[in-house]
């Protein structure tokens, strides 16, 4: 669901958000992007009508993991997983990376909750920047719309 394409994120076809709780588990690293990814989720949880947001602050995007299965255990509909992770010197950027897309797809494999992915893992800070309300859109919103239509899913 890029929003590069067309610059905003259609909402028109999303459904209705109204009766939803949503956990979002925001990380403190990076707050500059991170807190530009939440506030995209917010605007797009907002306009789709939902009021129940609960915000869950945690300390870094391994973190994320820990946070998403505390929510996914609460009784929401949905949690969205918000962080940025930047390539530095050393290869911690591969570990935190991996550990956090397997340890996001394990919650999404219990099947108790969908947990969305909105973690950016980019190269430079110049590319989060893009990605977190930037020339690229915002990938929070992104991660608002999936986690919209995936509380909908069913079989």
């Amino acid at each position: 669901m890029a929003t590069a394409q067309h610059g905003i994120l259609n909402l028109e076809f999303l459904p209705s958000a109204k009766k939803l709780r949503v956990a979002v588990v925001v990380s403190a690293w990076n707050t500059s992007i991170t807190e530009n990814l939440y506030q995209g989720a917010l605007h797009v949880l907002q306009q789709k009508g939902c009021t129940k947001v609960q915000r869950i602050d945690v300390p870094g995007s391994f973190e994320l993991i820990y946070g998403c299965k505390k929510a996914a255990h609460a009784g929401f509909d949905a949690v969205i997983a918000l962080g940025s992770v930047v390539r530095g010197e050393t290869a911690h950027f591969d570990y935190v990376c991996q550990a956090v897309s397997n340890g996001i797809k394990d919650l999404n494999l219990l099947g108790i909750t969908p947990v969305i992915f909105g973690v950016l893992t980019d190269d430079t800070l110049e590319q989060a920047k893009a990605r977190s309300g930037g020339a690229l859109g915002n990938k929070g919103a992104e991660a608002a719309a999936a986690a919209i239509q995936m509380a909908h899913f069913s079989i």
